[in-house]
C-alpha cells in the first residue's frame, strides 16, 4: 500500500485533484484497478491534509453471472460506502442494438450512468482508475485509430454536469497494481462481458509489451513525452469539456 500511496498522493498534489470537502465517488468495476484505486483514496483520506468524503459507486449492467459480494464484503471491512446500481446497459448494447464493437457505446453509457449516480449521491467529483500504462495505450490509440495526438486528462471538469473527472493513478504501472492485489490476496470481479480480451485496447497493450520487449524504457519515455507536451490538460492545465455524452 505504501507504494500506492506515495504514487497516488504525487499525482493528487501535482494536479491539485483533490480540495478541502470534497465528495468524491470512486468508479469501481471489481476489477484490479479500480478496487486498487479505492482502497487507495481511502488509505489517503486518513492523513491528507485536505479533508475528503469517499464513496464507492459500482454499476451492475445487466451481465448474468455477476457476484459483487466480495466487493461489498471488501468495502465492509475498509468501511468504505458503497451504492450498487442496477442498469440495462448490456440489454441496450448487446440485445437491442447488437452492436458489432460494443466497446464504445458501453463505455459513453457507463460514464453517464456513472456520473448520474455521483451527482445523485451528492458527489462533486468522480475518480477514475486510469493508470501509467493506460495513458500509454489511449496515447497510441488515439494515433493510429484516429490520427491525433492526444489522451485523457488527469483533471477534466465537464461543464455540463458540474463535475470534475480526477485520475489519481496516472503515475502508478499496471504491474504495481497487480502486485498490491495478489500480495493483499484481494478477490476482484471477474468481467463476464463477451467482449472482454478481444478489443482495440487489448490489442494495443500486446503491441506495446512486444515493442519494449527490444526497446527497453520505451513506456517510460512516452509517459515523459505525454507528461511534458501539454496536450489534453496536461502540464497542470484542468482540461474543460462538454459532457456531449450526457445529454
Amino acid at each position: 500500500m505504501r507504494k500506492l500511496l506515495s504514487y497516488t498522493r504525487r499525482a493528487v498534489d501535482d494536479y491539485n485533484m483533490i480540495c478541502e470537502g470534497d465528495r468524491i465517488a470512486v468508479g469501481v468495476s471489481g476489477g484490479k484497478d479500480s478496487i486498487a484505486l479505492m482502497l487507495a483514496l481511502n488509505g489517503l483520506k486518513r492523513f491528507y491534509p485536505k479533508k475528503f468524503e469517499l464513496v464507492a459507486i459500482t454499476l451492475s449492467l445487466g451481465f448474468e453471472g455477476a457476484d459483487f459480494s466480495p466487493l461489498i464484503k471488501l468495502c465492509e471491512e475498509n468501511d468504505i460506502d458503497l451504492i450498487i446500481e442496477q442498469t440495462n446497459i448490456a440489454e441496450i448494447v448487446f440485445d437491442i442494438r447488437k452492436e458489432e464493437s460494443p466497446c464504445s457505446l458501453c463505455a459513453k453509457m457507463r460514464r453517464g450512468a456513472l456520473h448520474d449516480v455521483a451527482i445523485k449521491h451528492g458527489c462533486n467529483k468522480v475518480a477514475l482508475g486510469h493508470h501509467n500504462d493506460d495513458v500509454i495505450e489511449t496515447f497510441f490509440l488515439c494515433l493510429f485509430q484516429e490520427a491525433r495526438i492526444s489522451c485523457f486528462a488527469p483533471v477534466t471538469y465537464l461543464d455540463r454536469r458540474n463535475i470534475t473527472l480526477i485520475r489519481p493513478f496516472i503515475y502508478v504501472p499496471e504491474n504495481e497494481i497487480k502486485h498490491f492485489i495478489k500480495v493483499n490476496d484481494i478477490e476482484i470481479i471477474h468481467n463476464p462481458c463477451p467482449a472482454d480480451g478481444v478489443t482495440k485496447r487489448q490489442y494495443m497493450k500486446d503491441l506495446i509489451r512486444d515493442l519494449c520487449k527490444e526497446n527497453i524504457g520505451l513506456k517510460e519515455r512516452i509517459f515523459h513525452a505525454v507528461n511534458t507536451s501539454k496536450i489534453d490538460g496536461w502540464g497542470g492545465d484542468i482540461k474543460n469539456v462538454s459532457d456531449s455524452g450526457n445529454k
